[in-house]
Order: C-alpha cells, then structure tokens, then sequence
C-alpha cells in the first residue's frame, strides 16, 4: 500500500447518496478492485476528485489516480481547478516568478493527461498580458482544446485572484465530447446561476465545476443544486485537499455530483477520493421539459 494509502483505501464502502434520488445513474466507488467499463449508449461515466494539494506528477495521489483511471475507464474525468502546483492566490501579491513557474508546472502536466485513455476537463494558467490567464481546457484522443477563461474572481484572503487573474476571451461556450454536451463554470462562477440557465439554452447535458475552495460547504451546495435545477444538468465538480495544516488557505475537498433534479448522486471523502457516475442523458432530456426548466425566458 501506498505511503498514501489514507486517501486511498476503500475501507468506507460506497458513497454519500441522496435518500430521494431514483437509482437511474450508476455510481462506482473504486476501490482495488479493477473493473472493466461496459459500453452503454447514453449513459456516459464521469469521474469526479478530490486531489491534495501541491499536487505534482511524482506525488503518489497522481500515480494512484492513473491507476484508477486506467482499471475504471471513465469517459471524461474532472481534475480541480488549476490542479497541480502551490495555489498561486494565496499570496495578496502578484509575484512574476511563482506566475512563470506554476505556468510551467501546469505545461509539464499536459504530457501525462494526454496519454490518459480517457478525456480530461480542468484549467491551468497561461500567460496573458499583466496577468495570468485561467484557461479551463479539455484533453481528449490526445488533442487539447480551449474551453473557456474564468471571469468571475474572488478577491479575498486565500483568494486573490483578481490580483493574478483576468480573462482573454469573454463568453460561456457548450463543447461536445463522448456524445455529451458540456458546459464549465469555474469554481466562483458555479455561483451565478444565469450562465447554468444559459447552458440549458444551449443544449447542454453536464455542467462540470473544477473548484479549488475551503471546507465551508454551505454556499458550494446550494450554488450546485441550483445549477442543477435551473438548467436540467448534471453538475459535476472537483477540488483541491488539503491534507495537513499549512499557511495559507485550507482546502476543502468534496468533489461531488448532482442530478438534473438538484439531490445530491455522490461526493468525494477522505478515504473515497474519486469516483464515478454512469450519467442517463435520457433523464437530463425529461427534466429539462418540466419545470422549473420550461418556464419562458424573460427578454432582456
């Protein structure tokens, strides 16, 4: 067993489900045991994590995510905010330095998540201007590709960011992939819930939240219920953990995913870092024809 064998262990079986959800999706904890995907149209299978911070690829969370990916063969998996590295905000100052070498971090990174057999969703900081870029990308078949720029930034003890934060491009783009229609809102941005409607608009089927917050839970649950509920989605997200006191911001953990119905699927824990969930996209097509998604638009 890995010397990170806590986050890793199976010795809490299954996950948390919410008592009024039907049993249409599938959920998977993994465990040691490799499972093999079979094939299911409509159904694809999402994970969802939790990941320590100051991740690195010799970290041996890494290592022991690549394994789990590689036995449970995920169609897309949802990586953090901005997942590898020290969390640059923390600091009250912009620092060129530490700008350049999470940048690079990050770039090093992108090598590993395009050999994976599966799709990856998470954000990284590319250089702009004045400041960094959070670019929220997705790698699949071995091909990376823009998403979207963070555009809502917090400003605030442990999370400065718009002090190391502005965005390139403007807008909230849907993009396909594995037969699924994805929208992304980045962490800050789960909180306003006009881009979730917006995302139903355009015909999207998930909605995936990379996250990098504290362990104060309340808003982070309502924000995705919500956007769950107003868009008829599933929304999916991933954050960072923090495994042991340090200065700086302590992060919360608790990836966690919701039905188009806003009941809580699963969510992440200590001794249950990933898991993953067989979504039903027939499910997304019923609710988003019922209320609350088929009241009419207000024109601006």
């Amino acid at each position: 067993m890995s010397e990170f064998a806590p986050y890793w262990s199976a010795a809490v079986p299954g996950a948390v489900l919410s008592p009024s959800y039907d049993g249409d999706s599938r959920m998977h904890a993994w465990n040691d045991r490799p499972v093999s995907k079979v094939a299911t149209p409509g159904r694809p299978r999402i994970a969802v994590c939790q990941l320590p911070d100051n991740l690195s690829l010799e970290h041996p969370a890494w290592r022991e995510l690549v394994l789990r990916i590689e036995q449970e063969r995920p169609d897309l998996v949802v990586l953090n905010e901005m997942p590898f590295g020290p969390w640059l905000a923390g600091r009250a100052t912009f620092d060129a330095d530490a700008a350049s070498a999470s940048v690079a971090e990050h770039e090093r990174a992108l090598a590993a998540l395009q050999e994976l057999p599966t799709a990856v969703v998470s954000s990284r900081p590319i250089p702009g201007r004045t400041k960094l870029i959070n670019e929220a990308f997705l790698v699949a078949g071995g091909q990376y590709r823009r998403l979207h720029d963070k555009q809502y930034f917090p400003q605030e003890p442990g999370f400065f960011e718009t002090t190391w934060f502005a965005p390139r491009r403007l807008g909230f783009d849907v993009i396909e992939c594995c037969g699924i229609r994805i929208g992304v809102l980045l962490c800050t941005e789960l909180m306003f819930t006009e881009w979730a409607r917006h995302y139903r608009r355009e015909g999207a089927h998930v909605i995936v939240a990379p996250r990098a917050s504290g362990p104060d839970m309340r808003h982070w649950v309502a924000a995705a219920r919500m956007a769950a509920i107003v868009s008829g989605c599933y929304v999916l997200s991933s954050n960072r953990f923090s495994d042991a006191p340090a200065p700086g911001p302590q992060f919360g953990g608790r990836g966690f995913v919701y039905t188009p119905t806003g009941d809580l699927l699963g969510a992440t824990t200590v001794a249950m870092p990933c898991l993953s969930v067989d979504l039903d996209l027939a499910l997304v097509a019923d609710v988003q024809r019922r209320f609350p998604c088929n009241v009419r638009e207000v024109p601006a």
